[in-house]
């Protein structure tokens, strides 16, 4: 059985148009990032910057940058994330609604931890536990969008319907993203990845 996963041909045309365009995303939006980070930093009263560690291409984690949209809350320990919930800031909002605070990522993928398109990096605990097939999704760099981030663009509104988040985020959510993506890996194309950025920047 063929593996599931990009050709070396594609996997050097994804690159490549993924280097060019965050060169060129970085040119044009880093002031938005500097203000933006200054911003937060007064906001949350830390470090503007919000680094995580996700789990990207092969399994390898990295360090995933973002702009900082919440403060802490000693009684909440979750890494699911829902409309309404109280650490998100009227200005954390507002980068969230903007996809402002998605800008930073745009360093991940220069570096090459990160894709335009693609899975979204996930904390430890989901991507590293997939089996059989399903580890395709880990032969891509994890992306900023994709079709399951832009089918899921209201998963918090989604989530804070539910009485355990957690539990549907793992057991319906979590393996529907799973399909999607295998899916993406199936059929991939450069236009389909114009596609997806440009229905997120748009929509």
């Amino acid at each position: 059985m063929t593996p599931l996963c990009l050709s070396p041909f594609n996997s050097l045309r994804k690159r490549s148009f993924d280097f060019g365009l965050a060169f060129l995303g970085i040119l044009v939006v880093w002031w938005i990032i500097i203000l933006a980070w200054i911003a937060a930093t007064l906001d949350t009263r830390s470090n503007g910057f919000f680094v995580q560690k996700r789990v990207g291409r092969d399994g390898k984690n990295f360090r995933v940058v973002k702009i900082k949209t919440m403060r802490r809350i000693s009684e909440f320990d979750t890494t699911v994330t829902r409309r309404g919930d109280p650490r998100i800031t009227s200005l954390g909002a507002f980068f969230r609604r903007t996809k402002i605070d998605e800008l930073p990522q745009l360093w991940n993928v220069l570096l090459g931890d990160m894709s335009f398109v693609g899975p979204r990096p996930d904390v430890p605990g989901f991507a590293d536990k997939l089996e059989g097939e399903e580890k395709a999704m880990l032969s891509i760099r994890p992306g900023i969008t994709g079709p399951a981030t832009l089918k899921y663009r209201n998963e918090e509104e989604l989530l804070a319907g539910q009485s355990d988040p957690e539990a549907y985020n793992r057991e319906v959510i979590w393996p529907d993203k799973v399909r999607i993506n295998l899916e993406y890996i199936r059929d991939w194309s450069l236009r389909r990845d114009l596609q997806y950025i440009l229905e997120t920047v748009f929509h």
